[in-house]
């Protein structure tokens, strides 16, 4: 047997050819078939398993039988050496996808007055499109400055529906997604609703307006047609917005195309101020440096998607609503 004071680390012994025997002789039962599968004559196969077990300083086969039983050591070495080995298949084929162009992963921040529906339908275009490539996506929703936000601080590769008021710091490339119109409702039993002409700021003032919060956390957040001293009732997202102006809670915009079949049906009323609607111009955004290589293949394909005018015409004005 050899010197135990030099046999290899533990560490060193498990190696994936290793870790591939065990795996094969535990398999084909016996070792002389492990060894015709593995293309060895046994007595070497036999030599690289006791040269194993010597670095383990454990026993991993029963000798006692006439086929190869694995001992308790052994069997979770088998149980743990599968897991490693498929592990490392795992990363060498992320390497390989990252080599073709593929990212590992594409994170994207999604402005929250968009079509949640059509975003949904692009990352199932995505993954039937590209179900080899491996890149996993990570989807965030992000409000006003925040979505900006999101991506110069590289939390995101992509931006769907920023504004282009930020300043550009560089390497950032801006695409225009469209013009989303916005509406001023309110309840039909809001005591605005019964108000005549136009309102004025001075008349709005004393109502709670409802608001959706601005997540940027490092950046200035933004507010959006709101008075010095008025009331406000602030929520998370926009949807949380047209459940609190159903339920009278306040007044406030949304998006034309979320408010219509709601102001159709008598569920919200439609009314006139003096300052004027607002339209939020819109754009899709990602750093152009993604690389040295170039955009990732992923990125290459929303940007593609999002070239389409049907596309950015969904993301604006198809909201899904659940009456």
């Amino acid at each position: 047997m050899p010197d135990r004071n030099h046999r290899p680390e533990h560490h060193q012994a498990l190696t994936p050819e290793a870790l591939t025997m065990v795996d094969t002789i535990a398999r084909t039962g016996s070792f002389a078939a492990a060894a015709r599968e593995l293309g060895k004559v046994p007595s070497a196969l036999t030599y690289s398993v006791r040269q194993l077990e010597e670095s383990l300083d454990a026993l991993l086969f029963d000798r006692s039988s006439r086929q190869a039983q694995l001992t308790d050591a052994g069997r979770e070495l088998l149980h743990e050496g599968r897991r490693l080995l498929q592990e490392m298949a795992a990363v060498a084929s992320r390497v390989r996808r990252v080599a073709n162009g593929w990212e590992t992963q594409l994170a994207i921040s999604v402005e929250d007055i968009l079509s949640h529906g059509t975003v949904f339908e692009l990352v199932e275009a995505f993954c039937q499109d590209n179900a080899d490539a491996g890149t996993r996506l990570r989807l965030r929703t992000d409000v006003l400055a925040g979505t900006w936000e999101a991506l110069v601080t590289g939390q995101v590769e992509l931006a769907i529906g920023i504004s282009g008021e930020h300043p550009n710091p560089g390497g950032i490339e801006l695409h225009k997604l469209g013009d989303m119109p916005f509406v001023y409702c309110v309840a039909p039993h809001h005591a605005l609703a019964a108000a005549e002409g136009p309102l004025d700021d001075a008349v709005l003032v004393h109502h709670r307006a409802v608001a959706v919060a601005d997540t940027a956390q490092r950046l200035t957040p933004r507010t959006v047609n709101l008075l010095p001293g008025q009331d406000v009732l602030t929520v998370p997202s926009t949807r949380a917005k047209l459940e609190a102006l159903l339920r009278g809670l306040g007044s406030g915009f949304l998006p034309e195309a979320m408010a219509r079949p709601h102001i159709e049906a008598g569920r919200l009323v439609l009314k006139s101020t003096l300052r004027s609607s607002p339209t939020a111009r819109l754009h899709c955004a990602w750093r152009a440096e993604r690389s040295a290589l170039g955009l990732g293949r992923a990125l290459q394909w929303w940007l593609k998607q999002l070239e389409s005018p049907a596309t950015r015409r969904s993301l604006i004005e198809r909201h899904v609503h659940r009456l």
